[in-house]
């Protein structure tokens, strides 16, 4: 992001804009999306024990449903998506954010980069919550793992709103990096 950019965002979650990217304003970030979510947090923690006792086990595949994504303009690899896999207990809320996305960010859905991947996390040995069809991932290419938000990923802040409205996490913020992943979690 440039630094005009860093102050757009600061301007929205409602810090003094200047241009620096540091505590005051990473906190002021998190408090403002936890603002947009829903109260409760209809999602789980993210401890291993609450995703199973939600989600269920990973990789169970009878837990999944598509969503259509037809008008949506959704595309991988330049090719476009009809539908998306995910977990049933976040069909609804996703498509209800790929359908926001469609109206204000839709760059971002044509680098849709998945959703359903029955993988552990990178680095680890437990299970992703792609494995539990319960992320999903958009724009890897500028917004990869060890790209630090919003210094050098470009993750539109509207982007991160459409998914707290739903309580869903976005790791960008979050966690300052890794902009590309949202995760129906609520810590």
């Amino acid at each position: 992001m440039t630094d005009q950019e860093i102050i757009r965002t600061q301007k929205i979650i409602g810090t003094t804009p200047d241009g620096f990217w540091g505590p005051a304003s990473i906190a002021a970030c998190q408090k403002y999306l936890r603002g947009l979510m829903p109260s409760p947090n209809p999602w789980p923690k993210s401890d291993q024990a609450s995703l199973q006792a939600f989600y269920g086990s990973p990789g169970d595949e009878s837990q999944h449903v598509r969503i259509d994504v037809t008008g949506d303009l959704v595309q991988y690899g330049g090719k476009t998506v009809y539908s998306v896999l995910c977990h049933k207990k976040v069909a609804e809320s996703l498509k209800r954010v790929i359908d926001a996305l469609s109206l204000t960010h839709p760059e971002i859905l044509r680098q849709y980069a998945g959703c359903y991947n029955n993988r552990p996390m990178r680095g680890g040995s437990l299970p992703s919550l792609h494995a539990r069809a319960a992320a999903i991932d958009f724009d890897p290419d500028d917004n990869g793992n060890r790209m630090a938000w919003p210094s050098a990923a470009t993750m539109p802040i509207e982007v991160m709103e459409a998914f707290s409205r739903e309580g869903w996490l976005s790791a960008g913020a979050f966690w300052g990096r890794d902009a590309m992943h949202f995760q129906a979690t609520s810590t």
